[in-house]
């Protein structure tokens, strides 16, 4: 049956029909309605089957009993093809209980053929019902789509993604939260769904009051949650969250948030370490800065208390022998032997205060001899025993590195004359596998744990902050059967670079 030309709203009928004058009388009932048909007549569970697969219609307009053939049996291959399409019986006289057996299997209207002026609107009204179960179809295709989207970034995403309210009590629930929960709070998304209060009381007390606040602020004016705080989970665990959201009000004029919760625990602790190494840095920069004072005060003393004493003493001396010219030989000989010894003391004094100030022997002859040589110096001063062991005597650092081990074996022995209360001190510089290591041990009182969480330990906070800047590691232990060992290791890779540098260059 061909195509009208358009002139008015278009439908596409499929009509199973084994009379052409009935269809042609169906036919002739939409134009006289304004519609425009496109329009297919068949009579065979094939041809219909064919004509289904083929394109989609607007409606099928059927009659009940066909020739080897059936409404009920045309629904069965709609039904099997899964299509939603409306389906009107237009048939002759039937039987009540027909008409029901028919709409039970899917029809959705039945008509005489002897009363067709419902035709129209019933197939206007299914058309209209079949588009909205249409749309509601998309709708729902498209809302499931977006919830796999969504559950998949919920799954990808470490913090917790929430829908919380507050409501008028202030009481906290949440409607909605990501799988995250579990690994965030210790309790599951459920759980926390089903008992929202079970969130404020993980919060810490000293933080409750400010989570509070930062809510009515925002429920208040609207603006964005942001909020950082601690909590303990079940297992006992303290953790910092930081708690972001956007508000907006309910039909009880509750505030909801959607937002997210983020595990900032490795932050926080990041920033205090940050704070408590530049406090540390600070007290040991004070530090050093009194210590050079006290270094400029402790030379000036030996200067003037020690040199200046002898050059004092040489000019006396000096001003007795020249009014005493005509003195017997044997006088003249003792006051030049006094002077002598006044000169050989304040040579000593000037090496000294030279070596501790920096030492040229550790730049002429090296590490070993610098340390063995300060070593028999710090004896002579303190009267405490040092056995120097430096099994490479050959060893070759840089500068910087030479400096550093020097100025930290200083401070080591300088510890052990203040507080080891020793006899006796064994100083190691030898090559280990992968760096050069330094160890100084003494016998004395031994050194407590407590000893190095002291705040003002400058000592070993310096001795720290040097071997630190080098790549290399510093460590502190207590000696058997007393005493205390320091050892420093430096890496060797840097050191043979700079041997290998100086060897090609000889």
């Amino acid at each position: 049956m061909p195509a009208e030309s358009p002139r008015g709203p278009r439908l596409c009928v499929l009509l199973i029909e084994d009379s052409e004058d009935d269809a042609l009388l169906l036919v002739h009932r939409f134009r006289s309605s304004g519609y425009t048909l496109d329009v297919l007549r068949v009579d065979t569970p094939d041809q219909t089957e064919a004509a289904l697969r083929s394109r989609n219609w607007d409606v099928v307009i059927s009659d009940h009993d066909l020739p080897g053939f059936s409404a009920i049996a045309a629904l069965g291959i709609i039904k099997q093809l899964e299509l939603d399409v409306p389906f009107i019986i237009v048939s002759g006289v039937i039987r009540e209980e027909t008409a029901i057996t028919a709409m039970r299997a899917g029809a959705h209207d039945y008509l005489s053929k002897n009363q067709l002026e419902r035709l129209i609107p019933a197939v206007e009204r299914e058309v209209r019902e079949a588009e909205n179960r249409r749309q509601s179809r998309q709708a729902l295709a498209a809302q499931h789509e977006a919830d796999a989207r969504f559950q998949a970034v919920a799954a990808s995403t470490p913090g917790v993604i929430f829908q919380m309210t507050r409501h008028a009590s202030g009481q906290l629930s949440f409607a909605y939260a990501s799988d995250a929960t579990d690994m965030l709070l210790g309790v599951s998304a459920q759980q926390l769904c089903e008992d929202g209060a079970h969130f404020s009381r993980m919060l810490l007390p000293d933080d409750h009051q400010a989570l509070d606040d930062a809510l009515a602020s925002s429920a208040n004016t609207g603006g964005r949650l942001n909020w950082e705080g601690r909590i303990q989970t079940g297992a006992g665990d303290t953790k910092w969250i930081n708690v972001r959201g956007s508000v907006r009000h309910g039909p009880m004029h509750e505030a909801i948030w959607e937002g997210v919760m983020w595990n900032i625990t490795h932050s926080k602790q990041t920033e205090a370490e940050l704070r408590a190494s530049q406090a540390h840095l600070k007290a040991l920069s004070n530090h050093l800065q009194h210590a050079k004072e006290e270094e400029r005060e402790r030379i000036a003393r030996d200067v003037h208390d020690v040199l200046g004493g002898h050059l004092v003493a040489l000019k006396f001396s000096a001003s007795l022998m020249a009014s005493r010219l005509d003195a017997p030989a044997e006088q003249r000989l003792a006051q030049v032997t006094s002077i002598e010894a006044l000169i050989d003391e304040a040579i000593d004094t000037v090496s000294r205060v030279t070596r501790e100030l920096r030492p040229g022997i550790l730049k002429d002859f090296g590490l070993a001899a610098a340390i063995e040589s300060h070593a028999e110096d710090f004896s002579k001063r303190t009267g405490i025993r040092c056995h120097v062991l430096c099994a490479d005597d050959d060893i070759e650092l840089p500068e910087a590195e030479s400096i550093a081990l020097f100025r930290i074996f200083q401070e080591s022995l300088t510890n052990v004359s203040k507080h080891a209360k020793a006899e006796h001190v064994e100083i190691r510089l030898v090559h280990t596998g992968d760096g050069v290591s330094l160890e100084v041990g003494d016998d004395g009182i031994g050194l407590a744990d407590t000893d190095l969480a002291k705040p003002h330990s400058f000592g070993l906070r310096g001795v720290r902050e040097r071997v630190t800047s080098l790549g290399g590691c510093v460590d502190f232990s207590r000696r058997m059967p007393k005493g205390t060992r320091l050892q420093v290791v430096l890496p060797l890779s840097d050191i043979s670079t700079v041997s290998s540098d100086q060897e090609l260059s000889s």
